[in-house]
């Protein structure tokens, strides 16, 4: 059984092809209050980030996944594993679909439910936590479908055009 395929989506490592995915993703401002980003990023950024990707989890405490359907080795999003805490057996998780034409189409769901099972069964991480606006409803939809549970809102969390936004943390835990 290969871990990191599903009916219709396959999750890849960054390739240096994906530079241009990657640099439209990241300096696309309509997703920077998820990503906690607040400048542009170079091409050459991108570029040292997509040569040193390839880094062990257990070195640099995240991995970034690219999301392509079966049909192609094109991405339409990511998927990231990151605060990777081996001591405690944690790490943080992150999804983004980019185009409106790929979205509530179950690639996301597909991704989500394949790493989740990666990490527990590969990474024998105990737990899982997503940071999610409280206004994001399909993100919140989409955690709570595999378990996460709301542990806490962070009042007041993000600031972004001139407001305040809570911040719910999600949290799944491995059952035994």
């Amino acid at each position: 059984m290969i871990t990191l395929k599903g009916q219709h989506i396959y999750l890849r490592a960054l390739e240096p092809e994906d530079l241009e995915f990657v640099y439209q993703l990241e300096n696309d401002e309509s997703v920077w209050e998820i990503s906690q980003t607040q400048t542009p990023y170079s091409r050459f950024l991108i570029r040292q980030y997509l040569d040193n990707a390839q880094q062990d989890i257990y070195e640099a405490k995240q991995f970034r996944l690219a999301i392509c359907k079966n049909d192609s080795f094109q991405a339409i999003g990511l998927i990231d594993l990151f605060d990777f805490d081996p001591k405690n057996k944690r790490a943080g998780i992150g999804i983004l679909i980019q185009k409106e034409e790929n979205k509530q189409k179950g690639f996301g769901r597909q991704a989500l439910e394949l790493l989740i099972h990666f990490a527990f069964e590969r990474l024998e991480v105990h737990q899982l936590y997503a940071n999610i606006a409280t206004t994001n409803e399909a993100s919140i939809a989409l955690f709570t479908t595999f378990g996460f549970e709301c542990v806490g809102i962070k009042k007041e969390w993000n600031f972004q055009n001139g407001n305040y936004s809570d911040e719910a943390l999600y949290q799944l835990i491995r059952k035994s």
